[in-house]
């Protein structure tokens, strides 16, 4: 899953504090509390989680180091049954895992903390440009293991083409993973698959009719792993974003 393109709600959330700050246009009634006179009394609202809340949520759960604890623990999960998987391959299988990219095998968390959670188009153009996202080790294992067993590697990222694969060609060769089968981008025509979930299973199911047989689909969203086209599904954690 790419980060890109995710952010509206975001900015939604980030304009709350300021609009459950404004006045109501109206009031129900006056109350017996101490108001100045004439001031107007709001009816009382449900909000939604504080947005200040939820960043330290976030901030205590990658620095208690759960978020690490948690990745590891689904990716050796993954791998186990990727070994196990391949090591019964049947006759004439062409073996393929399929892969996200960011916060799947590349992290994208210390850039994301210093954007304070924000989403700036040019800012994260930037970024894939140098090409200096870490490897998720544990992703790196697996991927390692199962191209050790013969088991071909198919990234499926939000990424864009062509705007963003040569930061993210580099990028994954830095990072130890620059060999693969293929590496697919979200293209132009794309336009019709109006959601990620929708894309990413339209490209497993492609790859299935070129006769690959999908062992795992691994992502961090729901949407990386919504409408089949593989043996097992595994879901990474992400606490940052949210992908349809």
């Amino acid at each position: 899953m790419s980060l890109l393109r995710v952010r509206r709600s975001a900015a939604l959330l980030a304009a709350l504090p300021l609009l459950l700050s404004l006045p109501f246009a109206g009031c129900a009634s006056r109350t017996s509390c101490a108001v100045p006179a004439g001031a107007c009394v709001g009816r009382a609202t449900v909000e939604p989680l504080n947005l200040s809340d939820a960043k330290a949520a976030v901030h205590a759960y990658l620095d208690s180091g759960a978020y690490d604890r948690e990745l590891a623990a689904a990716a050796a999960e993954a791998r186990a049954w990727i070994e196990r998987r391949a090591d019964a391959r049947r006759p004439g299988e062409r073996l393929a895992v399929v892969l996200d990219i960011d916060e799947t095998v590349l992290s994208n968390v210390a850039h994301i903390v210093e954007q304070d959670f924000g989403y700036v188009p040019a800012v994260w153009d930037a970024w894939v440009d140098r090409a200096e996202a870490p490897a998720i080790e544990p992703m790196r294992e697996l991927y390692a293991a199962a191209r050790a067993r013969g088991v071909a590697i198919l990234f499926l990222t939000g990424r864009k083409a062509p705007r963003d694969r040569a930061g993210t060609v580099e990028n994954l060769r830095r990072a130890g993973m620059g060999e693969y089968e293929a590496l697919r981008f979200a293209e132009a025509g794309d336009a019709h698959l109006r959601t990620s979930a929708a894309r990413k299973a339209a490209a497993r199911a492609a790859w299935e009719a070129e006769g690959w047989t999908i062992i795992a689909n691994i992502g961090d969203q729901d949407s990386d792993l919504a409408g089949g086209h593989a043996e097992r599904a595994f879901k990474l954690p992400n606490p940052l974003y949210r992908i349809p």
